[in-house]
């Protein structure tokens, strides 16, 4: 051994005293009356069972202030203590999972560390418990030696007699730190309630919930967190009404009408019933003593046109402070034009008048199989939604007709200033004519849109004169992915920019515009300089395009982060990587680029 090798007598007494902090607590008391400098050097050197103890044991404002200063402050020893300890946790967070050590500050470290090791618990006892030869209690599910060994409890031979060595007593020492906690159906049993017993949850994801015994061993945990609880998600769940029922009855604080959720999801689950006469009574209570509800997520639930249109009303009749309504991905055609009666000789009249959505912001329509009447009864209902920014309609067969329909909207929010910024049109089987008259449109506001997509709509290159009057406006967000632009159409987008933009992010990816869109790209460097993301993947560009692209990312003054032009440069080699590695943001490639395609791979965007 050489002489840097051998280490040092402090290094050997930290040592020492970290392994009998992992199995005892005999060296607390005379750990507690070392200098600070020792306890710091200890504190970052120690496991995280040690170190846990150790914090446990010593308390921040046992000595004067003038033992520890720092950098001046009052009560110095606490803070510096303090600090010294989280930035510990820090590292073991970072140590463990290093993809949760890159968050914004100030940040409880040792709580983050102890409710994500126990996330970990869960999700191995939960595997355990699915066997169909399980038949015992979850907390006596012993944690595996890999689990154990990270924080720093190893070495017993005697695991019936080990502390850490089940799921109990991971619940019982660090069940306080947890915060968020996933739980697969199998979690939900009675026993749950008593494991968590000491948490202050406040959010709650749920999957594969589907039977009473699921249902009743989660109304236990769901009311023991009543106060601390503000996220619930279901995924993957079967719910009927008694079990919507039992749930929601669960949230309300105690002797008070009201719950505290801020986020309520049920996505890719069924409803025993989807298109129900009537909402479950818990249901509507949830949603109308919801004070701090601030966003309601039912998506992707096969969910019928009648269950939409009395959520829709349960909520507008409430006047409901919600700040975003996801519906997407269910088949609800037909609810819009049910909320109006249309008078023979005057304009529809809504249902639910004098009553309003002052709150919404954000209205997700997404894949519900809407059409133009639906569009054309959604121009109504948006009148009393006066304070909306972001509409979701892709994936609708609404058409060009269902477009026209909402053009008024457009313009009337335009005039009164409201607050309508970003519109999702996706897929909606939407033509160029159509288009161009809905960009016209937009172009000649008082306040232009922030943010538009028209991805996936055969519109074709005769799209781009009306694009590049869009462009010229002071729109930060589009996406044009699909739209059959080819060379022609980057060619006569590039002509069209003659002045500085406003861009921050575009989506041209998948139209084929072959050398064109490096020569649309070069222009669109140089004039837009606060342009971050560029998403080019899927053009046919030549290898000739990389050279043409990378002399305008080096000659512009940007502040590009991520180009990405995968699956352009067919004769692509591994090394042009390597060549173009100087092109970075804040230390990171700003190209994306990828291999040559395997000869079974889609072409470009061919399905």
């Amino acid at each position: 051994m050489s002489e840097s090798e051998i280490p040092s007598l402090v290094s050997l007494c930290i040592e020492a005293v970290k392994n009998e902090l992992v199995r005892g607590d005999d060296l607390l008391p005379i750990i507690k009356e070392l200098p600070w400098n020792l306890v710091d050097i200890l504190a970052s050197r120690l496991p995280p069972l040690a170190l846990e103890k150790l914090q446990t044991a010593v308390p921040f404002d046992d000595r004067d202030d003038h033992d520890f200063a720092d950098e001046g402050l009052r009560n110095g020893r606490k803070r510096g203590r303090s600090w010294n300890f989280s930035t510990a946790w820090k590292n073991l967070v970072k140590s463990r999972w290093p993809n949760l050590g890159n968050q914004i500050e100030p940040i409880d470290w040792q709580q983050m560390y102890w409710g994500t090791h126990l996330q970990k618990c869960l999700d191995e006892v939960a595997e355990i418990a699915s066997l169909p030869s399980f038949d015992g209690r979850l907390g006596e599910i012993g944690i595996s030696d890999s689990i154990l060994k990270l924080i720093g409890f190893e070495g017993c031979t005697d695991t019936s007699t080990c502390d850490y060595s089940k799921l109990y007593h991971h619940c019982q020492q660090f069940g306080y730190y947890a915060r968020c906690l996933r739980l697969q159906n199998v979690l939900c049993s009675a026993e749950i309630s008593h494991l968590l017993r000491n948490s202050l949850l406040q959010s709650l994801e749920l999957r594969w919930i589907r039977s009473k015994e699921h249902i009743d061993g989660l109304c236990k945990l769901l009311n023991q967190n009543s106060e601390s609880l503000t996220s619930l998600e279901f995924i993957h769940c079967k719910l009927s009404s008694d079990s919507i029922n039992a749930i929601c009855s669960s949230l309300p604080t105690k002797n008070v009408q009201t719950h505290g959720i801020k986020n309520f999801s049920i996505n890719t689950s069924n409803f025993l019933e989807t298109n129900p006469v009537s909402l479950p009574l818990g249901l509507v209570s949830f949603l109308t003593s919801g004070r701090s509800l601030y966003s309601l997520k039912l998506s992707e639930n096969h969910l019928g046109r009648n269950f939409a249109k009395l959520v829709f009303g349960t909520l507008l009749n409430a006047s409901s402070s919600l700040s975003i309504l996801d519906l997407s991905d269910n088949n609800i055609s037909g609810w819009l034009s049910e909320l109006y009666w249309r008078s023979p000789s005057g304009p529809p009249t809504p249902l639910g008048i004098g009553k309003s959505f002052q709150s919404l912001r954000v209205l997700n329509l997404r894949g519900n199989n809407l059409n133009k009447d639906d569009a054309d009864g959604l121009r109504y209902a948006l009148v009393h939604i006066p304070n909306l920014e972001v509409l979701d309609m892709s994936d609708n067969p609404i058409e060009d007709d269902g477009i026209r329909s909402l053009i008024p909207y457009f313009v009337e929010a335009s005039e009164k200033c409201f607050p309508f910024a970003d519109l999702m049109l996706e897929n909606c089987e939407l033509s160029c004519h159509g288009v161009t008259y809905l960009i016209d449109t937009l172009s000649t506001l008082e306040r232009p849109l922030k943010s538009l997509s028209v991805a996936d709509n055969d519109l074709g290159s005769q799209v781009a004169a009306a694009l590049g009057k869009l462009l010229s406006t002071s729109i930060r967000i589009l996406n044009v992915e699909g739209i059959g632009l080819g060379s022609s159409g980057f060619q006569e987008l590039q002509d069209g920019i003659t002045k500085e933009l406003k861009l921050v992010k575009v989506n041209i990816s998948k139209n084929r515009g072959g050398i064109g869109t490096a020569n649309f790209l070069s222009k669109l460097i140089s004039m837009a300089p606060e342009l971050v993301t560029v998403d080019a993947a899927y053009n046919l560009m030549p290898l000739k395009s990389l050279n043409t692209i990378c002399s305008a990312l080096k000659a512009a003054k940007g502040n590009i982060e991520r180009l990405d032009l995968r699956g352009n440069i067919w004769d692509y080699q591994p090394g042009y990587a390597s060549m173009h590695a100087d092109i970075q943001c804040n230390g990171r490639p700003v190209l994306i680029l990828s291999s040559s395609p395997t000869p079974d791979a889609p072409y470009d965007d061919d399905p």
